[in-house]
């Protein structure tokens, strides 16, 4: 039958609360000893029905799950039973009968977990009367096992309402933290701690303080240790008067954690917050990326996310793709024409030294330089494709195209495979600073400059590569020790199989069927023995006999060559390629990246780590190498042009293998001599003639091109584009007057002379543009050729040119003039002093003499300025002439 029918009214929401006079459940122990309600705290509990009979309200608790916020799905299961529960709680109830006990209705308040229970009694002393009814109830619900719970967990309990009931059902969730408010006088910190006491244990009470709203009333807060404990305060005491002040206790929760609390913290306290924040941020970073970091350098290297490493890949390119092309590629997509390495015999040196370097341990960094198109990158995969090793290559010049730092540590951590990287939270980070500097007067520390953000990368980079080399070094320690335990069992076997051929080999294990002494002849046989086989024989049939020999073996194992375990680890070794170590272009950014990456070089070196290769075009780069590792010299591998008949082969071989056979007559050779050996100029040769362009109009071409490229990047466009230059129009002129003529010059005639004047500046930046070459001799500058081979022939060409002559040569001969005249001004200027010095000087001891031998010298090189500038004012003179017509 259902419960509306009864009088007991509809389901709405419930609370669950505990009376004052009685204690917490406690396995339905009764009352505490510190518990009473003393008349000073007496509350309207019961409302007057006649002369005898009086209703009032109960709360139970633990009924339903109490609602901690909108997300508490357990509501739905107190749905689910509450009609059961509800019929079960007023069994409960009904069996009591003291003072004539009857309950009218139950109404469920869901949201706080409990049933607020209506009931009418009759009793002359109200206070005894609902003493006594509280008890029975409670005895009673202990007889019954505990109150019906919606977990079937009974540990709720029946409480005296005494204020009035409010069944709200606003989302005003339960926590341990109620809020008490007093609709009259305060009421005193003692009195208030007495009340709710009973209800559960009181963290913290607040003395009474004013409301943050205008007309507001005064409030303490009270913090219970138990949710239970504060939704069963909530509704018992709700409404409550308290005499003899006459205060309404008005009560609801308060959230644990206000609104806004922690906005108003870190606005209050940044000092604290800040450092604390970043330091959370940092280590987060530390516990959680970097490894994740490390792991995708280490699958960088070993190639486990590279598509073309997977065997289904190379499944279906072997059995499908290759044969939908009438041609086929190789695995990296270059042809697979085989170069013509062998032809050019300046090669195999800076071969043989780079192999020399990866084939032992590394101490020093290998610096691999020579000019652009000498095959240095060819040489270099070429190395790495013999070794078979796992390497890392870091292309600089790609790397500097970036246009900011948050660019550059993105294409750094793309070479290398650091991911994830959070470059733009750099920016972000300097706002951040700039916010604190506001806030606290001074930076959080939080953003770092480009070198710190290079130098994070590479840490993880390295630790990556160490990882790499510690898993290949076991690896290749067990396939080395199988090989060799497979190698002995090889051998065992061999002999073993030699015995019984011969009818020598005894098996122990047979003595175990045919026993020992007389016996033993069962399991021997008719095999025929001499000294060293009985030997053998005792010693394969005793005791442990498998054992030492498995011992012996282990032995044999580990006694390896000394050179072994080292050929292990360096063939463990990953390799570092650093490509494009130029300091020319990139600005301030470029040379702190090839700082740190030098420093970085050297530290993988040293630890023994990875063999590291940097390439270079210059030569001069060395030095930030040799700075980063002091205490070692490195260890130079030059590359130079070919000479003219090693050109000549590789021209032939490579248009051969193109499928063009041609034979050179005088005139073409000596065309393809004009190149030289720079392999890029080859190159275009053979790509032009492949196109089915004749060779001289090919290297005409080449010469051409050459031409047009030095009169924009050694003189410039224009005069503004000029002052850009690092070097001067006329120091770039004399060079390649002098340089037409001739295949090298003295480097110091060069310094010496005028425009440079003992300016190594100039040739430095001209080398660096690969206009000149500069070669060396006991380590000090020698000779200056031209940057290219071909540079030669495109020097005469623009000296043939009689117009671009003589635009520059009156510009060279009008700074002489300019120098000679200045000469010529501070002789005269010497000579009036020297003038007014004589007049006063007497003819003792020679003063006149010097005056006059210094007077003949100024008069000899005012002389000579003089007719130097007489000479060359006629050539510009002529020079004028020429450009007139």
């Amino acid at each position: 039958m259902s419960l509306a029918r009864v009088g007991l009214g509809t389901l709405p929401k419930g609370i669950r609360h505990r009376c004052a006079s009685t204690t917490p459940h406690r396995a339905f122990a009764g009352p505490r000893a510190y518990s009473d309600c003393n008349s000073a705290t007496k509350v309207a509990a019961v409302e007057s029905q006649g002369s005898d009979t009086n209703e009032g309200w109960l709360f139970v608790d633990s009924v339903f799950p109490v609602r901690l916020g909108t997300w508490d799905i357990r509501r739905y299961i107190g749905y689910f039973r509450q009609e059961e529960l509800l019929e079960r709680v007023h069994s409960l109830l009904s069996d009591v009968k003291t003072h004539d006990f009857r309950v009218v209705s139950l109404d469920p308040h869901d949201k706080d977990g409990g049933v607020f229970v209506h009931f009418r009694y009759r009793g002359g002393e109200q206070d005894s009367a609902l003493q006594a009814i509280i008890e029975s109830l409670r005895g009673n619900v202990l007889k019954a096992g505990g109150v019906p719970s919606w977990a079937g967990i009974s540990r709720g309990d029946v409480w005296l309402v005494k204020g009035r009931p409010w069944r709200e059902d606003m989302n005003r969730y339960a926590s341990p933290i109620l809020k008490v408010a007093f609709d009259g006088p305060d009421v005193p910190e003692e009195t208030l701690y007495n009340i709710l006491r009973p209800y559960g244990r009181i963290q913290d009470l607040t003395q009474p303080s004013p409301s943050s709203i205008s007309g507001g009333l005064r409030f303490s807060t009270v913090t219970f240790m138990r949710v239970r404990s504060a939704t069963v305060a909530r509704n018992a005491i709700h409404g409550a008067h308290i005499s003899p002040t006459g205060t309404t206790l008005r009560t609801m929760y308060e959230a644990p954690v206000q609104a806004h609390v922690f906005r108003d913290y870190i606005a209050s306290h940044p000092r604290i917050f800040l450092p604390v924040l970043f330091f959370l941020l940092g280590t987060l970073t530390y516990t959680i990326f970097d490894p994740v970091r490390v792991f995708m350098v280490e699958g960088k290297l070993e190639g486990w996310f590279n598509i073309r490493e997977f065997q289904l890949y190379k499944w279906l390119r072997h059995t499908a793709l290759d044969k939908l092309y009438l041609t086929s590629n190789s695995e990296d997509g270059e042809p697979t024409i085989t170069p013509a390495e062998d032809v050019w015999r300046e090669r195999r040196e800076a071969e043989s030294a780079l192999e020399r370097y990866l084939t032992d341990l590394p101490t020093t960094i290998t610096f691999l330089h020579g000019p652009q198109g000498s095959g240095k990158s060819r040489m270099i995969a070429a190395a790495l494709k013999d070794t078979g090793r796992k390497s890392l290559v870091i292309d600089v010049a790609e790397i500097s195209k970036a246009s900011s730092d948050m660019t550059l540590v993105s294409k750094l951590a793309q070479e290398t495979g650091y991911w994830p990287v959070f470059s733009v939270f750099n920016s972000l980070n300097n706002l951040i600073d700039l916010a604190s500097v506001g806030l606290i007067g001074q930076k959080a520390g939080l953003s770092s400059s480009l070198t710190d953000q290079l130098k994070q990368v590479l840490e993880v980079v390295g630790t990556g590569l160490a990882r790499v080399n510690t898993t290949h070094h076991k690896r290749h320690e067990r396939s080395l020790k199988q090989a060799q335990l497979d190698e002995l069992k090889r051998k065992e076997d061999a002999r073993r199989r030699q015995l019984i051929r011969e009818g020598r080999w005894h098996d122990g294990r047979l003595d175990c069927v045919a026993g020992n002494g007389v016996m033993s002849e069962l399991g021997i046989g008719d095999e025929r023995f001499d000294d060293i086989d009985v030997i053998e024989v005792s010693a394969l049939s005793a005791d442990g006999g498998e054992r030492s020999e498995k011992n012996d073996v282990g032995k044999k194992v580990d006694e390896k060559l000394p050179g072994a375990e080292d050929m292990q680890t360096i063939e463990a070794m990953p390799i570092v390629i650093i490509k494009g170590f130029e300091s020319k272009g990139g600005g301030a950014k470029r040379q702190e990246m090839l700082d740190v990456l030098a420093n970085w070089a050297a530290t993988l070196a040293q630890n023994k780590v990875a063999h590291v290769v940097v390439v270079s075009d210059n030569r001069e780069n060395a030095k930030r190498l040799a700075q980063a590792l002091p205490s070692q010299p490195l260890n130079l591998i030059s590359l130079s042009d070919a000479d003219r008949s090693s050109a000549l082969s590789f021209v032939k071989q490579k248009l051969r293998d193109a499928g063009v056979d041609i034979n050179f007559n005088a005139q073409q050779r000596s065309h393809v001599e004009r190149l030289g050996g720079r392999a890029s100029d080859l190159e275009t040769l053979v790509h032009k003639v492949r196109s089915g362009q004749g060779v001289e109009d090919a290297v005409e071409d080449i010469i051409t091109r050459g031409v047009s490229e030095i009169r924009k990047n050694a003189f410039g466009d224009d005069l503004e584009d000029a002052k850009s230059l690092l070097w001067t129009r006329e120091q770039a002129w004399i060079l390649m007057k002098k340089l037409s003529k001739q295949p090298e010059i003295s480097y110091y005639d060069a310094l010496l002379d005028f425009p440079f004047k003992n300016d190594e500046t100039a040739l430095r930046h001209m080398e660096h543009a690969e206009l000149i070459a500069i070669g060396t001799e006991n380590g000090r500058p020698s000779t200056i050729k031209p940057g290219k081979p071909v540079y030669k022939f495109v020097f005469e060409r623009l000296v043939q040119d009689a117009v671009f002559r003589a635009i520059q040569d009156i510009a060279f001969n009008e700074k002489i003039i300019a120098a000679s005249e200045s000469t010529v001004k501070s002789c005269e200027q010497e000579l009036l002093t020297l003038k007014d010095v004589d007049a006063g000087t007497a003819d003792w001891w020679g003063s006149r003499t010097a005056v006059r031998e210094r007077s003949n010298y100024l008069l000899k090189k005012m002389r000579l300025a003089e007719e130097k500038v007489e000479l060359l004012e006629k050539q510009n003179a002529n020079l004028k002439k020429i450009l007139s017509k």
